[in-house]
């Protein structure tokens, strides 16, 4: 039963990563018949991230009171409904009143599984499942990209999607006497204490701390993965074919390096893993700032993504051990928020420098995120044994 809920939870990573590359690869086929700019893109994903980060606040209230279980099953089939909605929208506002329950369903499944998977599975399933999030990153846009070219147009591309989330849905259901008998699964557990206020989670110590490391590791991630094509095209002179695959690249990083991590997570533990991946991020940005070339440059660009891949879901399942099983949850909703308040916020002020100065300042943007997450989570690590 346990390997049965665990590939249960496998599945529904993939599942989280399916939507997240859909807007992105079906905009430039979306704008024009909706009829509206190709900057509006940005208002789409900015209420889809405002909406995963008041679920991701509330990811404490509603586990404790539903369990694990039927969150993930509620949130999943409430982004199976927002997907359904966007196939059926034909006017720009119909896609704004479909974000909402789209960015809802995100970030109470992505706070709850996170830290269902932080409490009672190892490191290395942590890496893995994450893992699984970026293979579903990536089928997404396939998918798009098949009812693209075969006529189908954008709205089927999001109607295949939404079937496959609404079979998941059907899969959570069934799986819901799975969770039983584990803490935080099904249900509310008797005894259990009351769920935190944001406030009451800023007082925990090192809450800021670790909220301040996932802002900056997204700072670092997102704007990596947005703004990594036009410094190659603008900055290295790459045609934009070329540079739009070594870009992806990055994300191909993220996720082979992902599954390397469950293995390493064997021999390092939680902390090493994060050190290790901020090594190797910071080779990668040298490799951007040094003048040996563009194939130094583009190799550079993998490195980053692999440094990456092991540094959040290492801080992820670290937060039990630092704040303990009984607030893990409510701290790790706060971080998801930080974490999607730093997509929202930090990649489009970069975008305010390179169009007021250069984009050729992009590797120092990305060498500032990554010193001020090192400092973050090195403080944390001083405040964690402190307390301790």
């Amino acid at each position: 039963m346990l390997h049965l809920l665990l590939a249960v939870i496998y599945l529904s990573f993939v599942s989280l990563g399916l939507p997240d590359s859909l807007l992105g690869s079906a905009w430039p086929a979306m704008y024009d018949p909706l009829g509206v700019p190709v900057s509006y893109a940005g208002v789409v994903s900015m209420i889809i991230a405002l909406g995963t980060i008041l679920s991701s606040l509330a990811s404490d209230r509603l586990t404790r009171r539903l369990g694990a279980g039927r969150v993930t099953a509620v949130s999943v089939g409430m982004t199976a409904l927002a997907l359904l909605g966007f196939s059926l929208s034909s006017a720009f506002w119909m896609l704004c009143l479909w974000a909402v329950p789209y960015g809802l369903g995100a970030g109470s499944v992505d706070a709850a599984l996170n830290n269902y998977v932080a409490l009672h599975y190892a490191s290395r399933h942590m890496s893995w499942l994450h893992c699984m999030w970026g293979l579903g990153a990536t089928i997404g846009p396939y998918i798009m990209g098949h009812a693209l070219t075969g006529g189908q147009g954008w709205t089927m591309g999001y109607r295949y999607i939404a079937l496959l989330q609404i079979g998941l849905t059907a899969i959570l259901i069934l799986s819901l006497p799975l969770w039983k008998g584990r803490s935080s699964g099904a249900g509310p557990a008797e005894g259990a204490p009351p769920p935190l206020s944001l406030g009451q989670i800023l007082r925990i110590p090192g809450a800021k701390t670790a909220m301040a490391t996932f802002f900056t590791y997204c700072a670092l991630e997102q704007t990596t993965g947005l703004w990594a094509s036009s410094y190659l095209v603008l900055q290295r002179g790459l045609p934009a074919e070329a540079a739009a695959r070594w870009a992806g690249l990055f994300f191909i990083g993220i996720t082979i390096g992902r599954g390397l991590s469950g293995f390493l997570t064997l021999k390092l533990d939680d902390r090493q893993m994060v050190r290790l991946g901020e090594g190797t991020a910071a080779v990668g940005v040298a490799a951007l700032l040094s003048p040996l070339g563009d194939l130094t440059a583009l190799t550079g660009l993998i490195l980053i993504g692999l440094g990456c891949a092991p540094i959040y879901p290492s801080l992820i399942h670290a937060t039990p051990d630092h704040f303990g099983a009984d607030r893990s949850q409510a701290v790790i909703g706060a971080q998801m928020a930080s974490a999607y308040l730093g997509i929202l916020s930090m990649p489009p002020l970069f975008g305010l420098i390179a169009g007021r100065l250069t984009i050729a300042l992009f590797p120092l943007y990305l060498l500032a995120a990554l010193i001020l997450m090192t400092a973050a989570h090195e403080t944390l690590l001083g405040q964690v044994k402190k307390g301790a």
